[in-house]
This record gives structure tokens, C-alpha cells and sequence, in this order.
């Protein structure tokens, strides 16, 4: 194989993300970092780097064990890529899933002055000022 495969590549080979355009526009906003570093659609990756995604609210973190250039089936991602998200991470997104028990079913559209006065009232019990970034 080559010297290096280009990041935006990569990403999309290994199934990071669903189309090369989007793992370029993810690196041209700063939300991948290769060994802790921003990087640029075209910067090249070699194995052994840490390539870290940022994806609300959890940074995921992967080793490059191999190159690939080429859009790999899901049951060959494993000898490409070692998933190194650290257990603090994994805890984040757990707690956004937990924190998402106010959803209301499909179909029932906004909620009522009071019904929304209600949740508020619930989120407040629960200690939290639950206000987006």
C-alpha cells in the first residue's frame, strides 16, 4: 500500500462516515483530529495514529491499525481501525441518552403551554438547568 491515505479517504473507508464529503466537511470544521492536531481533507494518515471524531457529545478516538483507500464491508472494519474512546467518553453519550426521557410520541406534535410547564417543573426536581449550548 502507499505511503499514506488522505484523511478524508480513510475516514469514509472505514465507515466513519457515510460519504467522503461529509468526513472532509467534518475536517475542514475542526471536528477530527489526527494525534491531537486539526487537520485538513488532504492531510495523510499512517497506521498507528490516533484519529479523533467529535460527534456531539462524545469525542470518539480510533487507532489506524491499517491503511485502507477503498469503502470496506462493516464485518472488515475491525482489522483497519481499534476503537480507543476512553470510558469517560462512552459515559457522556450515556448520560445524553438518559437525560432524553422527555421525547414525545410521533404524531403528537408541540406541547401545550401546559404540558411544557409541567416538563420544566419536572426537569427543575431532577437539579438541573437542562439548557442547550
Amino acid at each position: 500500500m502507499a505511503e499514506g491515505v488522505r484523511i478524508d479517504k480513510w475516514l469514509w473507508s472505514v465507515r466513519l462516515f457515510k460519504t467522503r464529503t461529509d468526513a472532509a466537511e467534518a475536517c475542514k470544521g475542526n471536528r477530527v483530529l489526527v494525534n491531537g492536531v486539526a487537520v485538513k481533507p488532504s492531510r495523510e494518515v499512517r497506521a498507528g495514529e490516533v484519529v479523533s471524531v467529535r460527534r456531539m457529545p462524545v469525542v470518539y478516538s480510533f487507532r489506524i491499525l491499517e491503511l485502507v483507500a477503498t469503502r470496506q464491508p462493516a464485518k472488515n472494519v475491525p482489522r483497519y481501525v481499534e476503537d480507543v474512546t476512553p470510558q469517560e467518553e462512552r459515559d457522556k453519550l450515556e448520560m445524553a441518552r438518559a437525560g432524553a426521557f422527555a421525547v414525545r410520541d410521533r404524531g403528537m406534535g408541540r406541547p401545550t403551554k401546559k404540558e411544557r410547564r409541567d416538563i420544566e417543573e419536572l426537569l427543575e426536581e431532577f437539579g438541573g438547568d437542562f439548557d442547550e449550548e
